[in-house]
């Protein structure tokens, strides 16, 4: 078997893995870059207009022959480890016949991305795959697990062929909702692995402030006890862990959590999947309505949702009158400065922001002060710190470590065993 990483030996993001045995040749992620070759924040704005040529110049597409719609296909499939743009991010240049497999759940997530945010990921040949329903894609025996991350429905990956045994972790933690599955992959790992292939997103951060979604939970209770005014959360709609946090730290202190219609159609969507991720209809559920949210619903013939949702939709005279109870799900956008100078008394009004501080920037500080809010970090990371990854590592114990999605690259070799570095384009037989 042999391996190349196309990208993702010293960056993270817009991961891209090609594995070829003796008649196949398969992918694994197929993600948009977070930076550039300065290594300053991709601007996707790059990739209009552009044709695949002009992109692999400008090393935004990798130069693999039979990928892309123009040329002959010669890649057998495409594996996607979860519903990050920046493993998923140019499937739209994938020739149509490529099958992309994923999880329900991510193949969910990136239709709604596509619905709401536009992000021309439209429709590809999809096949759903499941936990540890091993799959056979020519020469290649495919074996998807399920990992603890900020994405819902995230996959790891073994992988065989010719004689060779390759783990892919993906993006993985072992402190989030589901660190059940981090405990089960180090009490009972794949045997017999020769090449790991294990991310390190964390290993060049600080350490985090809160250890796991529990202490996060418990510190949204102590902030809404407090409150005095609406509380806002800062965090994504599809880190559903997050929510689910939220969620329960409202029941916890009998209060309101207000979500939009994007938050509302995503949990109504992810509920026929696993049935333990609230609903908009749950205790203690409202809808705030945005309209740009009921006009992509209305366009795309889900006008009989604006009907369903409304049943729980809260107005701003509710929302003022029980402001002290509020915790609404919100964004840095053009839209959250209207809906405050629309809530009465909002001076002193706390923002929880749950997400990765590098998203925060100077300007929404800035705005915050100005405001009279108080912005307080309440974030704990979807990727797994040191500790877990020594963990993994010697669980797996494989006979060759490769570094991938990590800007630390040059710290594994005395963090872990049997490392091997690669460089972007380097070919090596397994």
């Amino acid at each position: 078997m042999q391996l190349i990483i196309h990208r993702g030996t010293q960056e993270i993001g817009g991961s891209c893995v090609e594995l070829s045995a003796a008649n196949s040749r398969i992918l694994i992620d197929f993600g948009m870059p977070l930076v550039n070759k300065n290594k300053e924040r991709f601007d996707p704005d790059i990739l209009k207009g552009k044709s695949v040529e002009e992109l692999k110049e400008l090393s935004i597409l990798p130069k693999i022959k039979g990928l892309y719609k123009n040329e002959n296909k010669s890649i057998d499939a495409i594996l996607i480890s979860h519903s990050h743009m920046d493993h998923y991010g140019l499937l739209s240049y994938v020739h149509a016949d490529i099958p992309i497999y994923l999880s329900e759940g991510a193949k969910e997530l990136v239709d709604i991305t596509n619905l709401f945010l536009h992000k021309e990921v439209k429709s590809f040949n999809a096949k759903l795959i499941k936990n540890k329903e091993t799959l056979v894609i020519g020469d290649f025996k495919i074996t998807p697990y399920l990992v603890d991350h900020s994405a819902f429905d995230a996959l790891a990956f073994l992988i065989e062929a010719d004689g060779s045994r390759l783990f892919y972790s993906g993006d993985f933690r072992g402190h989030g909702r589901k660190s059940v599955l981090f405990k089960q992959m180090i009490e009972n790992p794949p045997k017999d692995i020769d090449c790991l292939l294990m991310e390190g997103s964390m290993l060049g951060r600080s350490d985090r402030l809160y250890n796991n979604e529990e202490e996060i939970e418990k510190r949204i209770v102590e902030i809404l006890k407090e409150s005095r005014t609406a509380t806002f959360l800062f965090a994504s709609s599809q880190n559903i862990d997050r929510l689910v946090s939220a969620y329960r730290a409202c029941l916890k202190t009998d209060s309101i959590f207000v979500i939009d219609l994007y938050t509302a159609y995503i949990l109504d969507k992810l509920n026929k999947i696993s049935k333990g991720i609230p609903r908009f209809d749950r205790k203690n559920i409202r809808v705030k309505f945005m309209k740009y949210h009921a006009d992509v619903l209305a366009k795309n013939n889900l006008k009989s949702l604006l009907y369903l949702y409304n049943e729980r939709k809260i107005d701003m005279d509710e929302l003022n009158e029980k402001r002290d109870k509020i915790l609404m799900l919100a964004r840095d956008n053009s839209v959250f400065p209207l809906i405050l100078k629309n809530i009465n008394a909002v001076k002193g009004a706390k923002i929880i922001y749950s997400m990765w501080d590098g998203y925060l920037t100077e300007e929404f500080r800035f705005f915050c002060n100005e405001q009279g809010l108080l912005l307080e970090s309440v974030h704990t990371s979807g990727h797994a710190e040191l500790e877990d990854l020594k963990k993994f590592a010697n669980a797996l114990n494989p006979k060759k470590l490769i570094p991938i999605h990590t800007f630390d690259t040059e710290k594994y070799p005395e963090l872990f065993k049997n490392v091997q570095i690669l460089e972007d384009g380097e070919a090596i037989e397994l």
